[in-house]
């Protein structure tokens, strides 16, 4: 796990969490620089890692992302922090059920099998919806602003629910949990070469920050590779 603070932001409002036994990953992005997206990124994973405890259900995991958004809607009507908002996508050990994904907002969590990337979340945001559904063109300018209107968080004043989401690891399986300062800045493929390395994940979170680093720097980047073995 790492992170990386880029050259847009003074600092850094990603936050993540990663313990091996039982396994537990999060990583979180507050939204804007404000200090409320410090605390509710920092409200957020606490909450998440306080409430969710040894082999997990997707009732547990639902419950740890409610309390989250009442803690983090908590601080933006009480105290005068700016915008008090934040993604968060976790990745936990279910026991026998396998793991689960928890997410809200538009962090995201791939895996790779073989030769094969996957995306395994969807960006809760206005841009994901309307291109899915043909409304208009990926490279449009609406597309563009889309992509930071986000339809659901944490933080959000109507409380939405997060997406939770069953996987079955396999050895041999890498996943990613990443800000998108990490998905946004390197191309697709390029993700899938640096997570098909020869290398401890330690090594290809590296390589991750670098590879957003080259690309221009342009927000705070997270990654936390779990590898499968």
């Amino acid at each position: 796990m790492g992170s990386d603070v880029g050259v847009k932001y003074a600092a850094n409002f990603d936050v993540a969490h990663l313990a091996e036994q039982p396994l537990l990953a999060v990583v979180a992005d507050g939204m804007g620089d404000s200090e409320g997206s410090a605390l509710a990124g920092r409200t957020a994973v606490d909450t998440f890692v306080e409430e969710v405890h040894g082999s997990v259900g997707p009732g547990q995991l639902r419950a740890a992302v409610a309390l989250a958004q009442d803690r983090v809607i908590d601080i933006g009507r009480t105290r005068d922090v700016g915008l008090a908002g934040c993604t968060l996508t976790a990745l936990a050990d279910g026991g026998d059920k396998g793991w689960w994904i928890t997410h809200i907002g538009d962090s995201r969590a791939y895996r790779l099998r073989g030769d094969l990337l996957e995306l395994l979340t969807n960006d809760h945001t206005n841009a994901w919806t309307a291109i899915t559904h043909g409304i208009y063109a990926f490279d449009s300018p609406h597309a563009e602003r889309g992509r930071y209107q986000l339809t659901r968080y944490v933080g959000h004043q109507k409380r939405p629910e997060p997406d939770v989401l069953n996987v079955n690891p396999a050895p041999g399986d890498v996943f990613l949990l990443c800000s998108d300062g990490i998905s946004d800045q390197i191309p697709f493929l390029t993700l899938r070469e640096i997570l098909s390395l020869e290398a401890d994940a330690e090594t290809k979170v590296r390589r991750l920050l670098e590879a957003a680093d080259d690309a221009g720097g342009g927000d705070n980047a997270t990654a936390a590779v779990v590898a499968v073995h």
